[in-house]
């Protein structure tokens, strides 16, 4: 490397959205020289050949996904890979030494079982999942500074979780009355070739899926169910909305002291999230909107209380492929190397 001050990472993955959200962040990141770019599928193409616009900067090819080779070259390796791919090579590449951050569920779940209900994949990797660290550094900062494998959550989780979790960390509502409505723009589902994402059918149109089965609630519901104490049973319905970025999540919830109101919430969630710097508590009457938070690591959160009902209603808006997938990797990577946790990472969107 040219400045023996920065870390050689690599990106195992690098065609999909994911892969190409953090090409861009870690090539202007000034503590990174990204070293190795992995694929299958793409194996042998040169980036800019995917991705054009990169042409005139950057000049790297994507090579076969090999560990020795991966090991050769890197500190730091992401693993943006479709799930059950990432943990074939994760404890591999925590045994020759490198730091290990995965954008896929692989890593998310700590009971295994539940992963393999959710994905359909079969584990033998229980002692690797065991030490890895949910990446969600408002809640567990601690614990990714001290790791070397994160498991990085999805954009759902992230933006509902960062929502909920003053309310069941404070005691603050009755667990069983929680749901969860979520609309994602298009980029969620992926650079594949796929029906319902064609213009012509996900324009003008929006449309529920994986209502009632969805497998990012097992995910939510282990995160709620360690925050608040006890077991808990999510209602979580997911939505495609004809965008390309950007991700709305509306949380309601029963309060146990129907006496609370809008400023007290607000209070308390400045309060809650006092130290982390992407998250923003909007002002009494203000709520979140997705433009504000493209291409940046931002989540805003908007809380309003219903009287008539008892309910509160949290409001909480991300890029999905940013604070809901690589700019959150890249905050862990800031944390587990202990540089600025804002290092990096794009704090104001361009607007409109």
């Amino acid at each position: 490397m040219n400045d023996t001050k920065k870390i050689a990472v690599g990106i195992v993955g690098a065609s999909g959205y994911g892969g190409v959200q953090l090409v861009r962040l870690l090539w202007e990141h000034p503590q990174v020289e990204i070293t190795y770019l992995g694929g299958n599928e793409s194996a042998g193409k040169d980036f800019a050949e995917l991705y054009p616009h990169f042409g005139h900067r950057f000049h790297y090819k994507i090579e076969p996904i090999d560990v020795e080779m991966i090991a050769q070259r890197c500190q730091v390796v992401f693993l943006s890979l479709p799930h059950g791919l990432a943990y074939k090579i994760a404890p591999q590449l925590l045994e020759k030494g490198l730091q290990v951050l995965d954008l896929s569920a692989d890593y998310r779940f700590s009971d295994l079982n539940t992963y393999s209900t959710a994905y359909n994949v079969e584990r033998d990797d229980e002692e690797t999942a065991s030490n890895a660290v949910y990446g969600l550094p408002e809640l567990y900062q601690s614990l990714i500074k001290n790791t070397s494998l994160v498991g990085c959550p999805g954009c759902y989780p992230t933006a509902s979780l960062l929502a909920i979790a003053p309310l069941l960390k404070q005691g603050l509502i009755l667990p069983e009355s929680l749901i969860i409505d979520a609309k994602s723009g298009t980029s969620g589902g992926g650079r594949k070739s796929k029906v319902n994402l064609l213009l012509a059918e996900a324009d003008n149109t929006l449309s529920p899926y994986g209502v009632a089965g969805h497998r990012h609630t097992p995910e939510i519901e282990a995160i709620c169910t360690h925050l608040a104490g006890v077991d808990m049973r999510v209602q979580f319905t997911p939505h495609l909305i004809p965008m390309v970025r950007g991700m709305l999540t509306t949380v309601y919830a029963t309060l146990r002291d129907p006496g609370l109101v809008g400023d007290d919430l607000i209070t308390i969630y400045n309060a809650f999230y006092r130290s982390s710097p992407f998250v923003r508590i909007l002002p009494n009457g203000v709520y979140p909107q997705t433009k504000w938070t493209a291409g940046t690591n931002l989540c805003y959160i908007g809380i309003e209380v219903d009287p008539r009902t008892d309910r509160v209603i949290v409001m909480s808006a991300i890029d999905n492929l940013m604070k809901g997938q690589a700019a959150q990797a890249v905050q862990c990577l800031n944390i587990m190397r202990g540089w600025e946790e804002t290092l990096g990472l794009p704090e104001i969107a361009f607007y409109p």
